[in-house]
């Protein structure tokens, strides 16, 4: 019986092609798993919300200029001028939110200490439920914090209305508070703190709200500027968080202050109660309203509605009605400078710090539960540990807390203790993919695959008529490039990446950073070195035949020795691996060779800015920016003197000169990896041009191994000739069946004819810059 295969190219191109297919079908495979529909959340219900303010599960999230059930109630007093005295000076104010203070438009002049900085405030507050206006409180625009600092220490306890100067002043001063030196937020914390510890008794209202709102302003400060090294501050800091404490309970002035970033909210116990309730409420703005925060006497349990952001339950034991509880709400933890927790993401989300306090009485169950607000599109919250302000250690301590978390929705804590309270979090990053760069990518690697399998096979066959040197190259940048694509594909996504995991329900431990990283992966280290290895062999590949290409077209050499050969695969394939090894070695220690994001290396600091220590600049960037200035250099050499200098022998036609022309600058921009520049048009800080070029970035690079193979094997007549060659042989295919012979095709017409041209040079369609190196 005949053998079913009898020659062995019909063998070795059926294999190529169920090999072809087989990757063709795992790269579909790869874009189905990938981009699997996402069930869609239910439909939220609906609320008719005014002036602004953002439906959320069913309820009215307002602006802080109104409040309501649907944002429907005033809550800021009009922009309003005022006369100052007899004189002919007017202050000029903006809108005020109610419980809040304002600064006046007009600035101290530039001859005076404090240029710059506004001459008056004044504060919004509502009266019969109507937004009012109190008088403004004016500035002298050469008094200073150090003065005022000076000044507090001397003051007389009976002098109110020095009291409620030096915290007015101080409360203007500290307006600005992104202008704040570590120095100044010393000073202004001192001042309040003196101010607060004052007996209730003698601080008046007005003094105690202006020190609790230069508390709000230092929290908006750049934590840059709180220094764990600088002493000064952290004490001064750490004692004012004290006097918030004591000052929240021992008010008789004021029952309530509510600024941007502090709440202090004070209860008188009735003998019943059993326990009490604080809550701030949402808003669509972080900053704090006074109608957002809530007290319920007699509660028993907290709140599970979707409406509240933090609370805090204290129960209470053999109240005898002459308890007073307190509570003080921080919007950050400035004021709270961790040498055990360090903070990464704060621009992210906001650390809130809660106190409660009873007096009178001993208290040993308090409940504490947040609703995390954070960038979800960002961050995904991976764990938490219930806290508090330990003062003899001045830093968190888990002791006497526990977590008694359901749901990550609504971290819930409970302790036998009454101090400030956190709930730390820690978050994994969640990385975005563009959906339609990924499918050019996996559908242009494909295809690259397939053009790059079918290119080496044809190379190799017709490697007797053509140069060695010349098979050598474009064999060995085909097999960089087709390695390097299949591992893209099947490789470059970090499975620890992306886990929705986390361990919300775990022991109450203890956190040492808000970034949880992913779990170690070795095996995205392994890809990562892999794709690295093989990207820079393809690049040196094309410098080797960048330099092959001038020694042929430009210098016409025609022999070349073996040890030229023998040169080349020692650069070409141990270039590459020298500058990864090395690159590994340097960095793999630290744990800052790839990124997290996917299996790459490293080039972006925490922050998302480009890092010049990353790996990414020196082993990759480059080392490839001087291959593609090389290449460059002797693309346009050869262009120019091979391609489109005039030569006065040629007889075509003008019109197939200039299509052959075209195609071989093409074929060489191609097998020279000239597109790869369009890589670093994408380092430039411009979004919309950015967008741009990564798209034709993906198109041109993705499919490079089909454009080798459109222009190296298509686009000469050998390639041609052995297409058409295996073409033939797989139609010929003979199956046998029983006793008889079934062909797969009755008669083809030979699609290769020879011909002799009358014309002295060849035809134009089976000339191609490859004919040189025939």
């Amino acid at each position: 019986m005949p053998l079913l295969c009898p020659h062995l190219k019909t063998i070795i191109g059926i294999f190529c092609t169920a090999t072809t297919i087989v990757l063709w079908a795992l790269c579909i495979w790869q874009l189905i798993i990938r981009f699997a529909p996402v069930k869609t959340p239910p439909m939220e219900p609906s609320c008719f919300c005014h002036n602004n303010g953002i439906c959320s599960d069913g309820i009215c999230l307002c602006p802080e200029e109104w409040v309501g059930t649907h944002c429907e109630i005033v809550n800021f007093c009009d922009s309003s001028t005022y006369k100052v005295n007899s004189s002919e000076d007017i202050l000029s104010f903006e809108i005020i939110i109610v419980g809040r203070y304002g600064y006046s438009i007009e600035k101290c002049d530039n001859s005076t200490a404090n240029r710059g900085t506004p001459k008056g405030t004044r504060m919004c507050t509502r009266k019969n439920g109507i937004p009012t206006l109190q008088l403004p409180s004016i500035m002298d625009c050469n008094v200073t914090l150090l003065s005022l600092s000076e000044k507090v220490q001397s003051m007389n306890e009976s002098a109110t209305a020095e009291i409620t100067s030096i915290a007015t002043d101080t409360q203007i001063l500290t307006s600005k508070p992104k202008e704040l030196k570590s120095d100044n937020i010393s000073l202004a914390a001192s001042i309040a703190d003196k101010i607060l510890n004052l007996p209730s008794h003698v601080v008046p209202g007005e003094a105690a709200a202006a020190a609790v709102a230069t508390v709000s302003q230092l929290l908006d400060a750049n934590k840059t500027e709180f220094s764990l090294t600088n002493d000064d501050l952290t004490n001064s800091t750490i004692s004012l968080t004290m006097a918030m404490q004591n000052f929240s309970v021992s008010s008789s002035s004021l029952e309530e202050v509510v600024q941007p970033n502090v709440a202090v909210r004070r209860v008188d116990l009735q003998e019943s109660s059993a326990a009490v309730l604080f809550c701030a409420l949402k808003g669509s703005t972080n900053g704090l309203v006074s109608d957002r925060i809530i007290i319920e006497e007699q509660a028993s349990s907290l709140k599970n509605d979707i409406t509240t952001e933090i609370q805090i339950l204290i129960s209470v034991t053999n109240a005898t009605g002459s308890e007073r509880a307190g509570f003080v709400l921080y919007q950050n933890d400035r004021l709270f400078p961790s040498k055990i927790y360090r903070t990464g993401l704060e621009e992210s989300y906001n650390n809130r710090v809660i106190s409660g306090n009873i007096n009178g009485t001993m208290v040993n169950n308090v409940k504490i539960a947040l609703s995390p607000q954070f960038n979800s599109s960002k961050l995904q919250l991976y764990n938490h540990a219930c806290v508090f302000w330990d003062y003899s250690q001045n830093d968190w301590n888990t002791s006497g807390c526990i977590k008694e978390t359901e749901s990550p929705e609504l971290l819930k804590c409970s302790c036998n203790h009454t101090t400030n309270f956190a709930v730390l979090m820690n978050f994994k990053t969640v990385y975005k993919y563009s959906r339609p760069l990924t499918i050019l990518s996996q559908i242009g690697c494909g295809l690259s695959i397939a053009g790059l399998i079918v290119t080496i096979v044809v190379q190799i066959w017709i490697r007797k008529s053509r140069k060695m040197s010349t098979t050598l190259i474009l064999v060995s940048l085909c097999s960089a490039l087709l390695i390097f694509d299949i591992i893209f594909i099947f490789g470059i996504e970090n499975t620890n990446a992306n886990k929705t995991e986390s361990v919300i329900s775990a022991p109450n431990t203890m956190l040492m950073s808000d970034i949880e990283l992913p779990h170690p992966n070795h095996g995205c280290t392994v890809v990562a070195a892999l794709l690295h290895y093989f990207l820079l062999a393809t690049f040196t590949w094309t410098a080797l035949n960048s330099r092959h290409l001038y020694l042929l077209l430009i210098k016409t050499q025609r022999d070349f020795s073996r040890s030229f050969n023998i040169t080349m695969l020692l650069t070409g394939w141990g270039g590459p691996a020298l500058v990864v090894s090395i690159t590994v070695a340097v960095t793999v220690k630290n744990l800052n060779y790839r990124q997290e994001e996917f299996c790459w290396l490293a080039a972006l600091e925490p922050d998302g800015t480009f890092s010049i220590r990353k790996p990414m600049l020196w082993s990759f960037l480059l080392p490839v920016a001087a291959i593609l200035l090389f290449n460059i250099a002797v693309f346009v050499k050869i262009t120019y003197v091979a391609i489109w200098k005039e030569n006065k022998n040629l007889t075509s036609t003008k019109k197939k000169s200039h299509i052959m022309k075209v195609s071989a600058t093409l074929s060489i921009a191609v097998i020279l990896g000239i597109t790869w520049i369009l890589g670093y048009l994408m380092l430039i800080d411009n979004e919309q041009m950015n967008i741009t070029v990564t798209y034709f970035f993906c198109i041109f690079n993705a499919t490079q191994g089909l454009q080798i193979f459109f222009f190296h094997v298509l686009g000469t007549p050998a390639g041609k000739k052995k297409i058409a060659n295996i073409f033939v042989s797989i139609t010929k295919l003979r199956i046998y069946l029983h006793s008889k012979t079934y062909s797969l095709i009755l008669h083809i017409k030979q699609p290769y004819e020879s011909f002799k041209s009358t014309n002295p040079m060849r035809d134009y369609n089976d000339i191609s810059l490859s004919s040189c190196m025939e």
